[in-house]
């Protein structure tokens, strides 16, 4: 099977650009900086750098990125591999085809809110992981806009527009858009993300995979931006 290539990164850059246009959802200017735009950016822009803030497209190393990937785009964020980032809190904006979705995940310290914002309905998969990482046969409460709510291990949650689910830490999850009802934007609301060190797959997975260079890049990835001058 094929590596994820930049000409499909490209691609599904433009398709959340316009997705998120088509709902009335604004990006930041440093959203749509060129490489040759970023090649001019000193110091002033390392925080962009340092806390991972922009564009994240990756298949995980499945080889199946209409399946097993997932297009982000990082608002804010903190950091604990740079000093002087105070933030404690992240903010990512997400597009969600149907069906596609990341590997099956939890945190190890990370609490998020997946938030549905606008277009289709998402599905939200969620399972407690137990002493030793994996599904546990446990029921677990979720917060469903406030409201408890109990699920059986592997319960799916529907969140309609508008809606959201808090996520807590060592919860196993997955979350897509549901089929049928077309693209989808979600948000992700959490403490401070870092996808070096608190992700725990259930089976292998990489996060920022290597790529094949068929096309000119046309964004860097969050993971990718050149040091400052």
């Amino acid at each position: 099977m094929p590596q994820l290539s930049r000409s499909v990164i490209n691609a599904a850059i433009e398709q959340a650009k316009a997705t998120f246009a088509q709902y009335g959802i604004a990006l930041p200017p440093f959203a749509f900086w060129t490489p040759e735009e970023w090649a001019d950016k000193g110091r002033e822009c390392d925080e962009i750098r340092h806390c991972m803030l922009g564009w994240d497209v990756t298949d995980f190393g499945s080889q199946r990125f209409d399946e097993i990937g997932r297009t982000l785009f990082t608002l804010r964020n903190g950091t604990t591999r740079h000093a002087g980032y105070a933030k404690t809190y992240a903010e990512k904006l997400l597009f969600d085809p149907e069906i596609q979705r990341a590997p099956a995940h939890f945190h190890r310290s990370k609490m998020e809110d997946i938030c549905c914002r606008a277009g289709g309905n998402m599905l939200v998969q969620l399972t407690a992981a137990d002493a030793d990482g994996r599904p546990s046969e446990q029921p677990l409460t979720v917060k469903v806009d406030g409201v408890a709510l109990s699920l059986r291990p592997g319960g799916i949650v529907r969140l309609r527009p508008g809606m959201s689910v808090n996520i807590p830490p060592r919860t196993i999850h997955q979350f897509w858009g549901e089929e049928g009802t077309g693209l989808t934007v979600s948000s992700e609301v959490s403490s401070v993300c870092d996808d070096w060190n608190d992700n725990a797959f259930l089976e292998p997975a990489e996060r920022f995979p290597s790529l094949i260079e068929d096309e000119p890049r046309r964004y860097y990835l969050c993971h990718e931006y050149p040091a400052a001058l």
